[in-house]
């Protein structure tokens, strides 16, 4: 009789447990259901439950005797610590299902959204290769910007040099040949030096001398010459009355009075002009005199700024340009003596006066080309026509347009070759573009530098097409810009 109360109390325990692991399954097949899974099992949680501790599946079958007695004699006692401990079990691991069952596909309702295409996907082959090449053409620009306003910070050094360059371009076959005589090179680099500035001081002292020794008979002959043009335009055609000549000339006079103060800052200005052109005189003949003695030495320390990879090609684009400007110098000195003799000698002949000056004008002026033989020549048309009349005027013409003619046509072609042949349309533009950057000393030194930029990328590029050949495969595609096969 004492073991009945504790009999009783294991099988109410047991049959407790029993009730709540039915209610649990009864919420995990009604969880799966609700999900939308298939199969009779899921829709009933009798039979998707798993077989209890007792050995029996089923949620309605009720325990018997022997099943409680087989519960009490496993369970212990209601008042046991351990039947709390089992319940407290048995909801830690009660829960949602794990991670590796059935998960539910999004609902059809949901749109298909595409994904965004990359921005440089989305912007057009043309308009990218077009904005490479402008920002590309802009740093360009800005470095051709930054490097000509410091070239007109020293105008004055570059065009000295420059001009020096030119010289020695000139006087350094002199030295060379001096010293396959065998005269030392400082010898002979002295020699040259000063026989080349003696020379050029005579001929700037023989202009000047020219000109101030016939200035006085040149004076009476304008004003003869004005007052012949005065005659000839009363009885001409046009019908030009003596008031209306001389209201111009009133103008004219009026005009110099009242610009009196400029003509004197002009004059100022012309005298700094006078200094600044000195002082570059200066620095041409020092610069031509270490160009003439040390230019190999100047050269290889100029090809050690230059990155070990592209020395190879400037050393060999160099002694090419230094032969075109050598060239050029060498063939303009000749054309342009060629031009200051014959027309010289018309002009003789037509006995205009300040003839010998006017020829080593011409000789000058013959540096710029195209611009400096139409400068020169109106100059000596214009003298003419002054001091003579309008049929030597004519004649003057005539003559200094024949002499341009052959020198365009032969002397160039036949002197210069195609070492430093440069399209026309080139040599316009950048004799422009030299004299609205620096002037007529600009103008004088375009022409050259173009020459020689046009040999320096002619052979840059040979050179690389080369290079590229002799390292390509026997089989392989050819380099860019050759023709397959």
């Amino acid at each position: 009789m004492s073991r009945l109360p504790r009999w009783v109390g294991g099988a109410g325990a047991g049959l407790t447990r029993l009730a709540r692991r039915l209610e649990e399954r009864s919420a995990e097949a009604e969880g799966t259901a609700a999900s939308g899974a298939p199969g009779a099992d899921a829709a009933d949680p009798a039979r998707t439950s798993p077989p209890n501790r007792s050995g029996w599946s089923g949620a309605a079958s009720a325990p018997d005797p022997g099943a409680a007695g087989g519960l009490s004699s496993a369970a212990p006692a209601a008042g046991d610590p351990v039947s709390a401990g089992d319940a407290a079990d048995s909801r830690a691991h009660s829960g949602p299902p794990a991670a590796g069952d059935h998960v539910p596909p999004p609902p059809g309702y949901a749109p298909a959204v595409p994904a965004r295409p990359d921005p440089v996907a989305a912007v057009p082959w043309g308009v990218r290769v077009a904005a490479e090449v402008a920002w590309r053409l802009l740093i360009l620009a800005g470095t051709l910007w930054v490097l000509m306003r410091v070239i007109s910070a020293v105008r004055l050094v570059v065009l000295s040099f420059v001009v020096g360059l030119l010289i020695t371009a000139l006087l350094q076959p002199t030295v060379a040949w001096l010293k396959r005589r065998g005269v030392p090179r400082g010898l002979a680099t002295v020699m040259t030096f000063i026989s080349g500035f003696v020379v050029m001081g005579l001929v700037g002292w023989f202009v000047v001398w020219q000109v101030t020794d016939n200035l006085d008979d040149l004076s009476g002959q304008v004003q003869q010459g004005i007052k012949d043009l005065k005659h000839w335009l009363l009885t001409s055609p046009f019908h030009v009355t003596e008031k209306q000549i001389n209201n111009i000339a009133d103008n004219l006079s009026t005009a110099i009075g009242a610009n009196t103060k400029d003509i004197t800052s002009a004059g100022i200005e012309g005298v700094q002009v006078i200094l600044e052109v000195l002082t570059g005189i200066l620095l041409a003949m020092f610069s031509t005199l270490f160009l003439l003695y040390d230019g190999p030495r100047i050269w290889e320390w100029l090809l050690k700024l230059f990155p070990a990879a592209a020395r190879e090609g400037v050393a060999g684009a160099g002694p090419r340009a230094w032969a075109t400007l050598t060239a050029y110098v060498r063939g303009t000195v000749i054309v342009a003596l060629i031009d200051a003799i014959f027309i010289g000698i018309g002009l003789f002949f037509l006995k205009v006066p300040l003839a010998v000056p006017l020829a080593v004008f011409i000789f000058l002026f013959a540096f710029v080309p195209l611009v400096g033989a139409v400068v020169s020549g109106a100059l000596a048309v214009v003298v003419a026509l002054v001091t003579k009349d309008v049929f030597t005027a004519l004649m003057v013409l005539i003559v200094v347009l024949a002499v341009q003619q052959i020198e365009g046509h032969v002397l160039q072609p036949f002197i210069l070759g195609r070492a430093v042949r440069v399209h026309p349309l080139a040599v316009v533009l950048s004799v422009v573009a030299g004299s609205l950057i620096a002037g007529i000393g600009g103008a004088v030194v375009a022409v050259p530098l173009v020459a020689v930029t046009n040999t320096v990328v002619g052979y840059l590029r040979a050179f690389t097409r080369d290079k590229a050949l002799a390292a390509a495969p026997p089989d392989g595609p050819p380099p860019p810009g050759e023709p397959a096969g």
